[in-house]
């Protein structure tokens, strides 16, 4: 009984979002710069998985502080240079996407 309420709603969401692609299309929806859309999904990607990674980064880095703390001096600067590195690549999306 689960299996079929299951399939039934996903069927009924697969009909809903299919049936406005064979609407006609009015001047106002031709006019949607969907590559403006496009930017800003690649950009939402890149700032949110390299804020996801600066986070683990940050987390691994005060983990081993925590385990032994005369290490963190020479964990320091490694630390920042890969925080560093993390932000040039969504920085280097920007600018791609800045560029199209």
């Amino acid at each position: 009984m689960r299996f079929a309420t299951i399939l039934s709603l996903l069927t009924m969401a697969l009909l809903l979002a299919v049936e406005p692609a064979f609407a006609e299309q009015t001047e106002a929806a031709a006019a949607t710069n969907w590559g403006t859309v496009g930017v800003a999904i690649a950009m939402a990607i890149a700032s949110s998985f390299g804020a996801l990674a600066q986070c683990r980064a940050g987390a691994a880095a005060l983990d081993s502080i925590g385990r032994n703390p005369g290490a963190a001096g020479s964990l320091f600067v490694p630390m920042i240079l890969v925080l560093a590195l993390i932000e040039s690549l969504v920085a280097l999306t920007f600018v791609i996407i800045l560029i199209k």
